[in-house]
């Protein structure tokens, strides 16, 4: 997670972080990625269910009916052990998770453990009551995807009318004082929708936007053929880099994160340093606290059947299973050769990556990427835009 407007336009200092000695218990969520620990954010896919039927699904999500692998009482004892070893954030994600009737029950109980509790969700079943609920128990965020204005998302969901409900969903987490904001996956289908996408949190006064890349794991994935070619990747960075800036000057900040592919940390930094030099050098330092993709160490996944993974998207590996012992034990062992190599992935990497001047930085990138289009986890990830002279 790259923030763009935090390094780009300045919103956050070197400083910011180290007042509260970088430990990710003491950070303010939009400084969490610059912990130390590295505690892992853990995405919970609670559900395979889902009221949508999205192309580009990476949980091969169900219809509404059915019943849920974790139940509300094994799920509770799972928050139970993550709050103890010191998980900062529950990220309930899907299908869709709103689809579980024992959602606001299960949030409640991850801030009463001293997590913050955010979302992913489509946003067309977030009703006034619903955002209400969710906002007493103490969510922290509601993330709502859309994948461009009302034809092009429509599309993509395969629901008519998807647009008009994710709509009113943020409508109603705004009415209720929710932090919402929009979650929007880059592909070569919707690239032109991201100046409506900003336009849109102009008009709405939404505060938060992130814009993922598209990450592809599995030989032969289809997705590979959606992603940008590396100069449409470069030339979006620096729309969604002139975007930002320009809200900033007209007098409207907002949050805007770029995520799955830390390139765009280097890049920006290359670009702040032909900018501003002196803002550069400051966000180099931000740029190694952040210390680049964080797949294995400062992210994990638990997938709706109670497998571990080292994120949300990179499911051909599977490290146990926590409805057979705590992730806190499943985490942390040594003998568990793929997730003990990803805590320290800078010294396996090859290719490009392993020479490159910005590894610090970056991290060696996704993991999944490279396993997809190489057949080698460990190979240069395909997705890296920058020159052979950048690196």
């Amino acid at each position: 997670m790259i923030g763009i407007s935090k390094l780009y336009c300045g919103q956050a200092e070197a400083s910011d972080a180290l007042r509260y000695g970088r430990e990710s218990c003491k950070l303010s969520s939009h400084l969490l990625q610059f912990s130390k620990d590295k505690k892992p954010v853990i995405v919970w896919n609670m559900t395979r269910r889902c009221n949508l039927k999205c192309v580009h699904c990476y949980a091969h999500a169900t219809t509404m009916e059915g019943a849920d692998d974790i139940d509300t009482e094994r799920a509770k004892n799972m928050i139970d052990d993550l709050a103890a070893y010191g998980a900062p954030v529950m990220l309930f994600s899907g299908g869709e998770p709103l689809a579980r009737k024992d959602l606001t029950d299960l949030a409640r109980h991850v801030t009463r453990k001293g997590m913050r509790a955010v979302i992913s969700t489509n946003g067309t079943l977030i009703t006034p009551q619903k955002a209400r609920e969710l906002k007493e128990v103490g969510l922290s965020y509601v993330g709502i995807s859309l994948d461009g204005l009302e034809d092009v998302h429509d599309r993509f969901r395969s629901v008519p009318g998807a647009f008009r409900k994710a709509l009113d969903g943020i409508a109603n987490c705004q009415t209720e004082g929710l932090k919402v904001g929009l979650r929007f996956t880059i592909n070569k289908r919707n690239i032109s929708e991201i100046p409506g996408i900003f336009r849109l949190l102009k008009e709405k006064d939404i505060p938060r936007a992130c814009f993922y890349h598209l990450v592809y794991s599995g030989r032969g994935s289809d997705l590979i053929r959606e992603d940008l070619d590396h100069n449409a990747t470069r030339k979006t960075l620096d729309l969604i880099m002139d975007e930002t800036r320009a809200l900033f000057d007209a007098g409207h900040p907002k949050e805007i994160l770029t995520v799955d592919n830390h390139a765009d940390g280097p890049y920006v930094w290359m670009r702040l340093a032909r900018e501003d030099k002196k803002r550069a050098d400051e966000v180099y330092t931000l740029l190694q606290f952040n210390g680049g993709n964080s797949s294995g160490h400062g992210i994990g996944c638990i997938s709706w059947d109670g497998k571990v993974h080292a994120d949300q998207f990179w499911r051909e590996h599977v490290f146990g299973n926590v409805l057979e012992r705590p992730f806190s034990t499943i985490w942390d062992d040594p003998s568990i050769e793929l997730l003990h190599k990803l805590k320290n992935k800078k010294a396996y990497v090859s290719g490009r990556c392993a020479k490159c001047r910005h590894l610090n930085i970056c991290g060696g990138n996704f993991r999944a990427r490279a396993e997809a289009f190489y057949g080698d986890a460990w190979a240069e990830d395909p997705a890296c835009y920058l020159t052979d002279e950048e690196i």
